[in-house]
């Protein structure tokens, strides 16, 4: 298992959840991939996943790699149909940077944290959780920068996104 810190700083960086390739994981050692949502895998008004992610979704699923959606939305109409749609489990009002519902879905899933990872776009939720379990921690851009306030909360997030060591 990863020794748990707490720390700002992502263990691998990608420009798009899509350049996270099955290949990447195998290298990394990774079977269980928490995808978060909202604006990691589907924008906020995407109702649908966009074509490129529905096709990213299953190479990853056809090499083997199980995914589980973690999400802090309380829309459950949105986090429960995006995850009936790809036929994965999900978990809603996660309150990461909690690592209560990451550790959860990797013990259910009967995985250990060295072989989980948390792909998000939000440094002060998604990176915090998955350091702090244990887990690796994969940052990657955000889908679309429609509110202002989030775009502040990304632009105050670059710093940590430049110290990270694995850019891909």
């Amino acid at each position: 298992m990863s020794k748990p810190k707490l720390s700002l700083i992502p263990d691998h960086s990608f420009k798009c959840i899509t350049g996270i390739t099955p290949d990447f994981l195998e290298q990394i050692g990774i079977r269980f991939l928490m995808l978060d949502l909202d604006n990691t895998i589907a924008a906020y008004d995407e109702h649908v996943f966009a074509d490129n992610i529905s096709k990213w979704i299953s190479d990853i699923q056809n090499v083997g790699v199980e995914l589980f959606i973690i999400s802090n939305s309380s829309r459950k109409h949105r986090v429960k149909s995006h995850s009936d749609s790809i036929g994965v489990r999900f978990v809603m009002k996660s309150q990461k940077p909690s690592t209560k519902s990451l550790l959860h879905a990797v013990e259910v899933s009967g995985y250990k944290p060295d072989t989980s990872a948390l792909a998000g776009d939000q440094i002060l939720t998604d990176t915090i959780a998955a350091n702090r379990a244990g887990i690796v921690s994969i940052i990657v851009r955000p889908r679309r920068f429609t509110n202002p306030f989030l775009a502040i909360r990304y632009f105050c997030e670059l710093p940590f996104r430049a110290m990270c060591k694995n850019k891909h």
